[in-house]
């Protein structure tokens, strides 16, 4: 404990800006990381990394997408998928 103990009275104004400016920066990092694997599961995913996810073909992903199976989002002629929507439409299958 008394290693990461700080006197104020050995610190100049520079030493102590700097200290709060790393520490600041440091926070800010690992909140930005929570939050990014925290929201993985809205990423969007191109047609060639849903087919990977899914591991099928390119045809059977347009076959689902058309019959509605899959949603699809889409921007001039680019699809994608949301990660989270595709693991909700797996459905668990009785044997």
């Amino acid at each position: 404990m008394f290693g990461k103990s700080i006197l104020l009275e050995t610190l100049s104004v520079e030493q102590l800006q700097q200290l709060i400016n790393t520490s600041v920066k440091n926070g800010i990092q690992e909140f930005q990381n929570e939050i990014q694997s925290k929201d993985n599961s809205e990423e969007l995913l191109t047609r060639e990394q849903t087919c990977d996810f899914l591991k099928i073909d390119s045809s059977t992903l347009w076959a689902w997408t058309n019959k509605q199976k899959v949603k699809a989002y889409g921007i001039g002629a680019r699809r994608y998928y949301k990660r989270s929507e595709l693991l909700e439409c797996l459905t668990l299958l009785k044997k």
